[in-house]
């Protein structure tokens, strides 16, 4: 009946979900790809997966597929054999994928409507499927279970903002909690509340959380110097990234930045806006605040970023090329009620953090880095102007925090090796 129900009112919604979605992608200039929205693959690009058993990845954006990769490198390694795809909801994660040297295939996720989901299946005939984090959709776990594919959810994590949503609508998850052949939790937490929305107890694990697992190593000076000459950024310069930044924390960290540019003229400033659509707007702030900027996407090969200039990135997936190369990192998406980002990232290149106080999808992230004294976090403005400070004067802090965070990642891998065993014996 459930489901019945959800199909009629998918039908109905169809139109609205669709004029939002065109509307999404041809106001950010970028292709809306219907055709594998509704399931449809192109001989071409199904011809890549062809004639192989395929495990099939799905993982919403950017922070999903990079928490996936060592997952993916398991798989590769250990079913050479099978076909491995990865699908994404959003385009940066697209872009991001489909760099990636591990997957055989990247493509949209099918929407939620029954034909779709169908098509989809149909096309690609999964052996088994992986869903990271806590996608759940009905329609297509419904119709996995029906046709005998294995689904994993595996790095589940449920916030506490989330938990409340899930426990009001757990008649609309119930059910498809059931159909997942396991579910690989982050936390102890986590498998108590999804168990307390309607997953089967016997069938939920505690395994870790693969973001822990990301190659980690120190950076060498030769490493970083490479990289900064690929970004026209001189050698002897103290390179500051701001990594992931969300409206409302430009504002706060731009006056900050020209208090302590004004103290030392070897500071250098790199701009990750989170949605690099943003570029236009952050660089109108940048000019309104009296900083010159240079994008990534104009600089040439032989750049050189002038003195006080601030390179603002434009594009996706450089990310943990930049945090290889500077020398400390403010984590974005803290410093404004989002819900943070992964401070994992910077702490697998041994690099100095700081970040802010709204990190609700991140909780247990953030605690154990303050735990490993692998970051430091601020509540307000005049600490994050401090802690910037701080850094910037000593690198012996810098040092100890970042050899910190490296600890930090060595002490708590083990969650793709756990994974593994449940999708040994689920394929």
């Amino acid at each position: 009946m459930f489901l019945t129900l959800y199909n009629i009112f998918s039908v109905l919604l169809l139109p609205a979900v669709l004029f939002y979605h065109l509307y999404r992608s041809y106001s950010r200039g970028r292709s809306p790809a219907l055709a594998q929205r509704f399931g449809l693959l192109p001989s071409a690009t199904a011809a890549k997966i062809a004639g192989r058993p395929v495990i099939w990845l799905h993982a919403v954006s950017v922070g999903e597929a990079i928490a996936a990769r060592p997952l993916l490198r398991a798989v590769r390694e250990t079913y050479a054999g099978h076909a491995l795809l990865v699908s994404v909801t959003t385009e940066t994660g697209h872009a991001v994928v489909s760099k990636f040297s591990e997957p055989d295939l990247c493509i949209y996720f099918p929407f939620d409507f029954l034909p779709a989901v169908r098509a989809s299946l149909g096309s690609v005939n999964p052996r088994l499927i992986i869903i990271m984090e806590t996608e759940i959709w009905p329609n297509f776990t419904h119709e996995a279970a029906r046709r005998n594919i294995p689904l994993l959810l595996v790095n589940g994590r449920i916030s506490d903002r989330s938990f409340k949503r899930y426990q009001t609508f757990d008649w609309f998850f119930k059910e498809s909690l059931t159909r997942f052949s396991a579910l690989c939790m982050q936390t102890e937490t986590d498998s108590e509340r999804i168990i307390d929305i309607g997953a089967p107890k016997e069938r939920t694990l505690t395994c870790g959380n693969l973001k822990y697992d990301i190659p980690w190593s120190q950076v060498t000076q030769e490493e970083r110097n490479g990289l900064r000459r690929q970004y026209g950024i001189p050698e002897k310069r103290l390179v500051v990234v701001a990594a992931s930044t969300h409206p409302g924390e430009e504002e706060l960290l731009l006056p900050i930045w020209r208090q302590l540019a004004q103290q030392r003229n070897d500071l250098q400033l790199v701009l990750v806006p989170r949605h690099p659509e943003r570029a236009a707007d952050v660089a109108a702030l940048l000019e309104k605040h009296g900083l010159a900027c240079r994008r990534r996407t104009s600089l040439t090969s032989n750049a050189v970023l002038a003195p006080g200039q601030v390179l603002l990135v434009d594009t996706v997936g450089e990310m943990m090329q930049l945090y290889a190369l500077c020398d400390l990192t403010f984590v974005g998406g803290s410093m404004v009620p989002t819900g943070g980002h992964n401070l994992l990232e910077p702490a697998s290149r041994g690099i100095s953090m700081v970040f802010g106080p709204h990190m609700a999808n991140f909780r247990e992230i953030a605690a154990i880095t303050l735990q490993y004294g692998a970051g430091v976090q601020v509540s307000g403005t005049e600490e994050l102007a401090t802690a910037l400070r701080d850094f910037i004067k000593s690198p012996e802090l810098r040092q100890v925090i970042g050899t910190n965070g490296l600890k930090m990642l060595r002490d708590n891998g083990g969650a793709t090796g756990r994974i593994m065993e449940q999708l040994a014996q689920h394929l």
